[in-house]
């Protein structure tokens, strides 16, 4: 019998190869296979639930490796982005930051991104692929982008109008260009420095918290994100629905509301504020220009409920999708109301309930021959390097009424400024229309009234359309006479003069 020599062929035939090591040899291969595996799965399968871990730090430290874009107003930012010295190389930091913040909102390295620092976050950090020169090089070399600008549609005076107006007083302006949408103003107050927790110290997280406890809530932004009781601003949709259904067919005429208005279907009258408006046949001019209640109550019902809800909603009510691109809340006009509810809130009062955002494109509508432009607080997107990667152009909204109706609704808005008690929205110069309002709210209408305006401006002469129109709501003050006429028209005429340039 033959034997096999050390080192010679095996039972197979296969030279110099024990049972050992090819033992040895396919459970490394093994290993192999199983590692090939399992980076597979991490690198490709799982990469993107990795990626977002919370755990995983890489994508942090790039994301404030850089400087980050942007924000600006006109050509000039209104945010920058400081060295830290630390494991995260840079934070944001922001010009002026309480005047810009409702706009602005916050991008801080502990407690995220609001407002357009998070809806145009992929721009500013670089991310957004269309900020990349060849993609395919930058995805293979991991490349950072530069973080591209922000251009908003703000007009500099006007936000800063609208912040002096404000003061110290708790509310909100929204001002809108009409023949485009453009937000020109956008404030609330009381406001924030969103760079004082820009970071992830301390001092980051004792700012934070102090603003959290704050109970005048500096940070709810009031133009978009807070509902009120638009009292008899809402009348101005009223007007326009008598007017486009053809319950009213001339603003000058006798109406035949009647006096005293008992609400249907109770035995309680719809009461007014001032002794002008309490005898029956009120036209429709004189009923707005003294704000009567009892006159736009009967003709909301006269109207019907289906008609005011479509037409309230042609002017932006019950649109829980409302984005510019920040997402706006949701106004309301309910659609389920029994006639005496649809009485009180087609004088704004009930549940009715608006954001100052969506009373700005009331007024904007109306000056805009009907037509309520979609509102957009964004210009454009551009790279680093200035070149435009997106221009937003005006859209339509809806059309809320005919250029007809809108001519006559502006009527009684000018009579409003010129006759009644919207006076102190008066410019030299100018031709105004506005409506006030006074909302009342709380158990048994205890708290402090909502004091309301709402207006448009242009040029006097000018045919064109207004470039302004503005809406402005005091939701607590100290003052003693709480009214949309007293309160609310000046910031809203400083405003407007602002973007009139008088």
């Amino acid at each position: 019998m033959t034997r096999a020599r050390p080192g010679g062929n095996g039972p197979q035939g296969l030279p110099g190869i024990s049972v050992t090591g090819r033992r040895a040899g396919t459970f490394c291969l093994l290993l192999i296979a199983a590692l090939c595996a399992q980076a597979t799965r991490v690198q490709v399968f799982q990469a993107k639930e990795l990626d977002h871990n919370s755990a995983n730090q890489r994508r942090t430290i790039e994301r404030y490796a850089q400087p980050r874009g942007d924000i600006m107003v006109g050509s000039e930012p209104v945010t920058g982005s400081e060295p830290t010295g630390g494991r995260y190389a840079y934070k944001r930091g922001y010009t002026d930051g309480p005047t810009y913040a409702a706009v602005t909102g916050f991008a801080s390295q502990a407690y995220g991104t609001t407002q357009l620092e998070a809806t145009e976050d992929d721009v500013l950090t670089g991310t957004d692929g269309r900020l990349a020169g060849w993609s395919v090089w930058d995805a293979v070399s991991r490349r950072q982008n530069p973080g591209g600008d922000v251009y908003t549609t703000l007009n500099r005076a006007a936000q800063q109008a609208a912040m002096r107006g404000l003061g110290d007083q708790k509310g909100a302006v929204a001002a809108i260009e009409p023949a485009t949408g453009r937000i020109l103003a956008l404030a609330s107050t009381p406001s924030y420095d969103p760079g004082a927790f820009a970071g992830y110290g301390a001092d980051d997280q004792a700012a934070w918290n102090r603003l959290q406890a704050d109970a005048d809530e500096p940070m709810l932004n009031r133009a978009l994100r807070q509902t009120y009781p638009p009292g008899s601003t809402f009348k101005v949709v009223t007007a326009a629905a008598a007017l486009a259904d053809g319950v009213v067919t001339d603003p000058n005429a006798p109406t035949d509301a009647p006096y005293p208005y008992v609400l249907p279907g109770t035995t309680t009258p719809l009461v007014n504020d001032t002794p002008v408006c309490d005898r029956a046949g009120l036209s429709l001019a004189e009923a707005m220009t003294a704000s009567c209640n009892s006159v736009l109550g009967y003709l909301g019902v006269r109207v019907g409920l289906d008609r005011m809800a479509a037409i309230a909603g042609d002017f932006g009510f019950n649109d829980a999708k409302l984005d510019v691109p920040v997402r706006a809340a949701r106004s309301n006009f309910d659609t389920r109301m029994d006639d005496a509810q649809l009485a009180l809130s087609s004088i704004g009062q009930f549940d009715t309930a608006a954001t100052p955002l969506t009373m700005a494109m009331v007024a904007a509508g109306i000056a805009n021959d009907g037509t309520v432009m979609r509102p957009q607080l964004v210009d454009r997107l551009t790279r680093s390097d200035g070149t435009t990667v997106q221009l937003m152009r005006p859209s339509v909204y809806k059309r809320a009424t005919t250029p007809a109706v809108a001519a006559q609704v502006r009527g009684l808005m000018t009579d409003v400024v010129e006759k009644g008690t919207g006076g102190s929205a008066r410019i030299a110069g100018a031709v105004v229309g506005g409506k006030t309002g006074t909302a009342q709210h709380g158990v048994g209408n205890s708290g402090t009234p909502y004091a309301w305006f709402i207006a448009w401006a242009a040029p006097a002469g000018s045919d064109a359309v207004p470039p302004v129109a503005v809406a402005v709501v005091v939701a607590d003050s100290d003052a003693t006479d709480v009214t949309g006429g007293a309160l609310a028209a000046p910031i809203a005429r400083s405003v407007m003069r602002a973007v009139l340039g008088r």
